[in-house]
């Protein structure tokens, strides 16, 4: 018989707020985390506006200290602080020497999209090309490989069930929730820590920049520089961030009254096989719309349940089609559509980390009865305009609504597709 799977932590890491509560009041506010970095700038950059979180005054900086890891890759960093702030957020303390026992029970999936090149090109590169190897520290694999972010907090908090990084471009954070979401049904853990973790770097965001997808034509007035949904984007705004979530068995996770966001209720991954319209850079409607239907089979949904839709919705071409596709894969539109709203038009788009940044910003959303305002978006794309009613995509946060089941769906680089639909219990 499977397990029912609940979340019962979160921790976020995000450019527009670090921690639930800072996170929570700027979705509501509408509070844009991008801003004009002059280091771009300065390296011409097309694009030169982004989103960094600000962790010097997050209360768990102190354990980047203790285990020696202000060196380490920002992926790793930002994974931590995400990941203890959901563990004790779980209502769970974090050991306070390493020696204790490990927990065979919990395990950790955390991916990013392109990993810890900040490392590489601040430290281990230049090292390496002056021939001066010995001054790389004996920490630095550790501090540089893509299972550092599940590996340190394993490291931390004594982790013993399964322990991996996945990647699949945007598509990292929502798949790594669906991954360990089946582990936990299939009696194979009783937890699991899922999330994703996504470093700034100027060589993390120059091959985006080369390829003409970021924007280009917000330098000056960087919060207007996202714009899902709108007549006028122009491209992505490239930004960094970590988000994680504490899933669990909900028998277990009654039986010591942790607290409980929402239910897991299905969760489905696939991929147009990059045919039928489908590329490495674009997605095949094909595939999207059989991903929509994967994962409200395997919940065991119907489309009119649905009350709210977080987007993919990252600024480009795509956006309309990504409209067009959840209207036929949900047979709804209009009035009828559900409502839908862009996070990236507030943090940017942190590539890997943005499928569970964006899903903690709907939890927040269903645990608090609001819907968060979609930034720049008021000159409405006219083919969207053709599928839903304007009023489906809120300009300014609605409040005391209630949202009962939400879809999240990610679409990344490699015609991948992953989307899970989540349940107030």
């Amino acid at each position: 018989m499977k397990k029912r799977v609940v979340v019962t932590g979160i921790g976020i890491v995000s450019p527009n707020g670090i921690g639930q509560e800072t996170f929570t009041q700027a979705l509501k506010q509408g509070i844009s985390g991008l801003r004009h970095f002059p280091e771009l700038e300065a390296l011409e950059f097309g694009c030169q506006v982004g989103g960094i979180p600000d962790i010097s005054q997050s209360t768990f900086k102190s354990w980047l200290e203790l285990y020696n890891l202000i060196t380490a890759s920002q992926m790793i960093q930002y994974a931590v602080i995400a990941g203890l702030e959901a563990w004790t957020d779980a209502g769970f303390k974090i050991p306070e020497t390493p020696d204790s026992p490990p927990d065979y029970d919990t395990g950790a999936i955390i991916g990013t999209g392109i990993g810890t090149i900040d490392i590489y090109g601040e430290r281990i590169i230049p090292i390496t090309n002056q021939k001066i190897i010995k001054k790389l520290r004996s920490t630095i694999v550790e501090h540089s490989m893509l299972s550092g972010g599940s590996a340190t907090l394993s490291s931390i908090l004594g982790l013993g069930n399964r322990l991996s990084a996945n990647s699949s471009a945007c598509n990292t954070g929502t798949e790594s929730i669906i991954e360990a979401f089946e582990r936990i049904q299939s009696g194979k853990a009783l937890r699991m820590m899922a999330g994703a973790s996504e470093p700034y770097s100027p060589w993390h965001w120059s091959p985006f920049d080369a390829m003409r997808v970021t924007t280009r034509s917000f330098n000056q007035e960087p919060s207007k520089a996202s714009r899902p949904m709108s007549a006028t984007a122009s491209g992505f705004v490239p930004s960094s961030g970590a988000g994680m979530l504490i899933l669990e068995e909900l028998e277990t996770a009654r039986q010591r009254n942790a607290p409980i966001y929402a239910e897991i209720l299905g969760g489905f991954i696939n991929s147009g096989g990059q045919r039928n319209g489908g590329s490495m850079t674009a997605p095949s409607s094909e595939g999207v719309i059989r991903c929509i239907h994967g994962a409200l089979e395997n919940a065991n949904a119907e489309p009119q349940e649905i009350d709210l839709i977080s987007g993919h919705l990252s600024s480009t071409m795509a956006d309309p089609l990504e409209i067009s596709n959840w209207s036929l894969a949900l047979n709804r539109k209009g009035k009828d559509f559900p409502y839908i709203n862009a996070t990236k038009s507030l943090v940017g788009h942190t590539i890997g980390a943005a499928g569970v940044i964006e899903t903690i910003a709907a939890l927040m959303e269903m645990k608090n009865s609001f819907i968060h305002p979609s930034l720049n978006c008021e000159d409405l794309h006219p083919d969207i305009a053709r599928i839903l009613s304007p009023e489906r995509i809120p300009h300014q946060a609605i409040n005391n609504i209630n949202i009962n089941c939400f879809a999240k769906a990610s679409f990344g680089f490699g015609d991948v597709n992953s989307c899970i639909i989540f349940k107030k219990l």
